[in-house]
């Protein structure tokens, strides 16, 4: 990996290959730095205010790799500061679409820069040849990059790169489009307002035409998507559907089914697909074909949720990193495959042994760097035939689609979606965690004090299952609603929770919880606790107080462990906007 500097400020870049050239990672600048100031000092030394570009982690397939960025602004000080997160001293991962501080950011950028624009020739600036872009490669003849009729120097900032030098190289002498058209934020204004401080130079119309010629889009073979599905991000592709839809069906439509991609969907083929399973320092490999005819199958009904569901109502309290869910992250479906517990036991693996305590699973999307997708759950979940844990190939009993995981996807019931890894590629038989991201460094909890200073992502333990969870489907939060002839409001809603625990009760409230109601529980897997894993649909005609134009409505659910959900998100808050299970609460207008 390469990084470029104009004045103070940096680039950092990669490249897949060596016949291709594609820069990766965004603009990382550190601005006005005082008292020879670093990542990770204290929030008190130096002063002045400093701008911090969280570089990204590096998405792709087959050699093409994607980036997700993050940008922030911080004031020395400033409760509100970051710091960096590093992936195996690697790379720095984080899905930063949505953050609101990529705005402060660009506010702080030069006005002059703010007005030039990428695409276009800059008269005050000289012209290079990509013949001479490309002799800038080494850290002794500056590093270069392109963007656009745009040349960078980014040279000055590899050795502080949290990712290293060496993926931030891979840009070098080359443009950035390649990578920047895999995550479609880089085309923010306010991101190539960033850019545009670094700019050194132009290329000609034609040359800036072949830096990109033959440039391919990673995402080009993606399935196509039902329409109805709303996106939080579209490159990586993750929707959601209107909520009003998750309650016409105990089991969700596969095309309205929420979905969750970290890197581009994997081209796989069914003839070609192997299973791959280590174990005591041996392999063992399993088509597809092995996985439908050596061992039973079962068929599970089973509730996924994204961690982030709901995030977009915490991001009300305080803004926090990752997709703007709304509360339709969620969904219930049936599962068939073959019980991971089958298959270990096939093996050898022994359910006492006490040097196994994690089973890692590895999906088959990779980052530029060939780097995995990757998770991991307890041993004693993945051992036990009644934790339910399939390989599922099917999804409501048609062959798994694209987006949802073919050919495999380990399906973790009562788990946080995170765990429940698609395209499955590979299975590890382990005696630690996995040592990915998105089990280390991601997908955690913290108290609401935490922050970006402050995190420490190895004092948390990695999700596991989820708790207790209910939202109002129906009515739509700010619609106008008709009341029935008896004053009440029909509303319809989800509730789920965890770890094989059903809900035994919905409550609602249209009054600030000074009356609650008990809804009618619709419709709900027969499965028993701890081993009912699927969620529930409730209905109620709610009783609205007389005279009122304009009311709140509540609701929260009981588990079969007499758990609930806590009262606001305030307390709850954490910096990546995760466990969001607090009543859920909308308002709407009572027609006259």
């Amino acid at each position: 990996m390469t990084l470029y500097r104009i004045g103070s400020h940096k680039i950092s870049c990669f490249r897949t290959s060596a016949s291709r050239i594609y820069p990766l990672l965004h603009v990382l600048e550190l601005e006005n730095q005082q008292q020879n100031r670093q990542y990770g000092g204290s929030k008190n030394q130096g002063g002045g205010y400093f701008n911090r570009v969280v570089m990204m982690r590096l998405f792709g397939t087959l050699g093409i790799g994607l980036l997700a960025h993050q940008v922030y602004t911080a004031k020395s000080g400033d409760k509100d500061s970051l710091d960096y997160q590093v992936f195996r001293g690697k790379s720095v991962w984080e899905n930063l679409k949505e953050d609101h501080r990529i705005e402060n950011l660009a506010r702080n950028a030069p006005k002059k820069a703010q007005k030039s624009v990428p695409s276009e020739k800059r008269e005050d600036l000289p012209t290079y040849t990509l013949e001479e872009v490309l002799q800038h490669t080494t850290m002794e003849k500056r590093i270069w990059v392109t963007y656009g009729q745009g040349v960078y120097d980014i040279t000055d900032f590899i050795p502080q790169h949290p990712g290293g030098s060496e993926k931030i190289s891979m840009a070098a002498g080359s443009s950035v489009e390649p990578f920047w058209m895999l995550y479609g934020v880089h085309k923010n204004p306010n991101v190539l307002a960033i850019l545009e401080k670094y700019r050194i130079g132009n290329l000609s119309p034609a040359e800036a035409a072949e830096a990109t010629a033959n440039m391919e889009d990673p995402y080009a073979r993606d399935p196509i998507r039902h329409p109805a599905l709303k996106p939080s991000s579209k490159k990586p592709f993750n929707a959601e559907p209107p909520p009003t839809l998750l309650t016409e069906s105990f089991v969700t439509p596969v095309d309205l089914f929420y979905v969750r991609n970290h890197l581009p969907v994997p081209e796989i083929s069914e003839n070609d697909y192997k299973l791959e399973i280590h174990f005591q320092g041996k392999d063992y490999s399993f088509s597809l074909d092995d996985l439908k005819t050596k061992f039973e199958q079962v068929t599970v009904t089973a509730t996924v949720m994204c961690a982030g569901n709901r995030r977009g109502e915490m991001t009300e309290i305080k803004p926090v990193k990752g997709l703007n869910w709304g509360h339709a992250a969620i969904g219930n479906a049936t599962w068939s495959g073959p019980r991971l517990s089958d298959i270990l036991r096939y093996i050898g693996v022994k359910e006492n042994d006490p040097s196994i305590q994690h089973i890692q699973f590895e999906g088959l999307d990779h980052d530029v760097s060939n780097v995995p997708y990757g998770a991991s759950i307890p041993f004693n979940k993945a051992i036990d035939p009644k934790g339910d844990v399939v390989l599922a190939y099917e999804m409501n009993g048609e062959v798994l689609s694209k987006d949802h995981g073919f050919p495999i996807r380990a399906v973790v019931p009562g788990t946080v979606g995170a765990r429940n890894v698609k395209w499955l590629g590979r299975i590890i038989v382990s005696d630690v965690e996995s040592d990915s991201h998105w089990q280390q460094n991601d997908y955690k909890g913290f108290n609401p004090s935490v922050d970006w200073d402050t995190v420490d992502f190895s004092k948390s333990p990695a999700i596991q299952e989820l708790p207790v969870i209910s939202a109002i489907c129906s009515p739509d939060s700010g619609s106008v609603v008709k009341l029935n002839s008896n004053s009440s409001l029909n509303m319809k809603g989800y509730a789920w929770s965890g770890g094989g625990r059903r809900i035994v009760r919905v409550d609602v409230t249209a009054d600030s919880g000074k009356t609650w109601h008990s809804a009618n529980i619709t419709a709900q897997d027969s499965s028993k606790e701890p081993h009912h894993w699927g969620w529930s649909l409730w209905s109620i005609d709610l009783p609205i107080p007389q005279g009122v134009r304009e009311v709140e409505l509540w609701a929260k659910a009981v588990d079969s462990a007499y758990n609930t959900q806590p009262e606001t998100f305030a307390n709850i808050w954490n910096l990546r906007g995760v466990l969001g299970n607090a009543y859920h609460r909308i308002r709407v207008q009572v027609a006259s």
